[in-house]
């Protein structure tokens, strides 16, 4: 795992910064939810792919890509939390100022 992230690095930071701006678009754009039993289809899915990865079902190349996705995965993932939260925290500490919601970006 620690040769995954040494020789991925960039890749490894480039799926945090991508989950990063997804975080942070989340928070704005309210789109439509997944179903229920969608998501609980692709939970099952990552769940099983998490078990092949840890009992080393998928021998060779495929398999140490199967790790290189999971950990990609896993840090998008946590690029996305972090982006959600910290345009959380700009939004409220914006409404707490007396601004308005609709103008906390001069992006958008």
């Amino acid at each position: 795992m620690v040769y995954l992230a040494m020789f991925h690095w960039g890749w490894l930071a480039g799926s945090w910064l991508l989950g990063f701006a997804m975080g942070w678009i989340a928070v704005v754009h309210r789109g439509r939810g997944v179903k229920k039993r969608v998501a609980q289809g692709l939970s099952l899915l990552v769940a099983a792919l998490i078990v092949a990865a840890l009992t080393h079902l998928v021998p060779g190349r495929f398999g140490y890509w199967l790790d290189l996705g999971l950990v990609m995965f896993g840090v998008y993932l946590v690029g996305c939390a972090v982006g959600s939260w910290l345009r959380d925290r700009v939004v409220a500490r914006q409404l707490a100022s007396g601004g308005s919601a609709e103008h906390t970006d001069v992006l958008e």
